[in-house]
């Protein structure tokens, strides 16, 4: 690795710990530049979900207090996407490797499509919420379809982490009635287990750049950190295009190589 190569898997580390605090879907940034600099699409995926596991802890630590009053509740939705994430990465590692980078495209467009959604997801979250206003009784709380869909998005972020956190905004504000705020925090806890279960699996079991790991996960905690103090006062949308950017650009890549 050349010490250029180490300067942007750094800042490409910093910038989606920052993301992933704040919108989610940082993985749009790192995984494309390690295939950029030349790295196999999976050991890119693996490496990198290990990398940035410390800084989606560093992130949903940062929005700690959101979750007062909580615990409970979000235990059990930790339960689900434990066990989506520890299927996601049996299925990513036993399935052969040019079945995942065929399946790579489609999976990068998804997330990119989760992506530029997104503002459409929060402005229908936050309808609800001031249409519901103190009416939280008449909403179900933890059901067992919430907690299946949290199984299945636990899956998907094992198998491919990108956007996973957006489909847990999706699906938790259609059956909560929580603040914002609170469902962020949420999603910033059920997103860091998904990556470390994931990490750690992939830590015993698949192709790893341990250098990629240490600088991605040293950006990505500085950045969870500072993703969380001010993420109330970035523009979401910038956040947002840049990573739609980068995501295209790493699909017609993919199609293209």
């Amino acid at each position: 690795m050349t010490w250029w190569h180490a300067v942007i898997i750094l800042i490409a580390g910093i910038w989606a710990g920052a993301i992933n605090s704040v919108v989610g879907s940082g993985t749009l940034v790192t995984f494309p530049v390690l295939v950029a600099l030349g790295y196999p699409p999976l050991t890119a995926t693996t490496s990198n979900a290990i990398g940035v596991a410390p800084g989606s802890v560093s992130g949903a630590i940062g929005y700690r207090h959101e979750l007062k009053g909580f615990g409970p509740q979000l235990a059990r939705l930790s339960v689900a996407s434990f066990f989506g994430a520890i299927c996601g990465t049996i299925l990513l590692l036993s399935l052969p490797p040019n079945a995942f980078e065929s399946f790579l495209p489609l999976l990068v467009g998804l997330a990119v499509v989760l992506v530029a959604v997104q503002p459409k997801v929060s402005g229908w979250i936050a309808k609800r919420r001031a249409a519901d206003g103190a009416k939280e009784a008449d909403h179900p709380g933890i059901t067992p379809l919430l907690l299946f869909f949290t199984f299945l998005i636990g899956v998907y972020g094992g198998y491919f982490t990108a956007a996973q956190g957006v489909l847990m905004m999706g699906v938790m504000g259609m059956m909560l009635s929580e603040p914002l705020q609170r469902l962020n925090g949420v999603r910033n806890v059920l997103s860091a287990l998904v990556n470390v279960v994931a990490g750690t699996i992939y830590a015993f079991g698949a192709p790893i750049n341990w250098s990629v790991v240490a600088l991605l996960a040293v950006g990505s905690t500085l950045g969870g950190q500072l993703g969380a103090k001010i993420g109330l006062k970035l523009k979401p949308a910038v956040l947002r295009g840049v990573i739609v950017a980068v995501g295209v650009g790493a699909m017609v890549h993919l199609v293209t190589k």
